[in-house]
């Protein structure tokens, strides 16, 4: 992919980690993509990634005006009733959610090496929940956790309130931006950490237009292939997935 590790520079040590969730750590967005073609059909529209690439990370209500707004059924369907219709059918969907390849190897990694790192999310706190249902022994391990109805998040990414609150949060916080390394699979979030300061690495969906990558600073298929030693972080020492 673009931006491979061959390329990578660490210009500062990385000291800590930010992880965004859902479609890094989970794979939630399928979900997501699911639900949505099912509510468009009815309007005789389709889904396409160009929509999911403009609603991926973005707060709820954001999202759901993007959709009602650039599918053109505004007047049939507004974002908060389809926000209400949605929530309705993922309700069902969020507890089997599954993590993504290499998430527990690094999460555990970088715990037993003593790396701080936290989780940005622009889900809210009910939906976080049962994301994560299964895998509560991953995410315990997060320092902190930043959700998207956080009062300090006043605006979702591409803004970068989420990342700036997550670095204020870490013991002895607030930490310097460029020491930060932020995981992130959808265009608003890399702007999003990118804005704040931070270093990042895309984990895109392979259906993402590659034009999508360029502004991260390193953009790989799978956290299986991250490298922790090109950024200063402690190397891993075994080949597990």
């Amino acid at each position: 992919m673009a931006n491979s590790s061959a390329a990578v520079s660490v210009r500062k040590p990385i000291t800590h980690v930010v992880f965004d969730m859902d479609g890094l750590l989970l794979d939630t967005e399928n979900f997501y993509t699911q639900v949505q073609e099912i509510i468009l059909a009815r309007y005789n529209r389709t889904f396409d990634w160009n929509l999911k690439a403009k609603m991926m990370g973005m707060k709820a209500i954001e999202a759901a005006r993007v959709f009602v707004e650039d599918t053109g059924i505004s007047d049939s369907l507004s974002a908060e009733q389809f926000l209400l219709e949605r929530e309705e059918m993922l309700r069902d969907l969020f507890p089997s959610s599954d993590l993504m390849p290499g998430a527990s190897r690094l999460i555990r990694h970088l715990h037993a090496k003593g790396v701080p790192f936290g989780l940005a999310t622009g889900s809210h706190r009910r939906h976080f929940e049962l994301k994560t249902h299964k895998h509560g022994d991953i995410f315990s391990l997060m320092h902190h956790v930043v959700l998207g109805d956080d009062p300090e998040v006043k605006q979702g990414k591409p803004s970068p309130d989420i990342f700036l609150a997550a670095a204020k949060r870490f013991e002895g916080g607030p930490v310097d931006s460029s020491n930060i390394l932020v995981f992130e699979d959808a265009p608003s979030g890399v702007l999003a950490a990118k804005n704040a300061g931070m270093s990042v690495v895309m984990v895109p969906d392979p259906r993402l237009d590659k034009s999508f990558h360029d502004a991260a600073d390193q953009v790989l298929n799978s956290l299986l292939d991250f490298n922790p030693s090109e950024w200063g972080l402690p190397p891993f020492e075994d080949n597990r997935s």
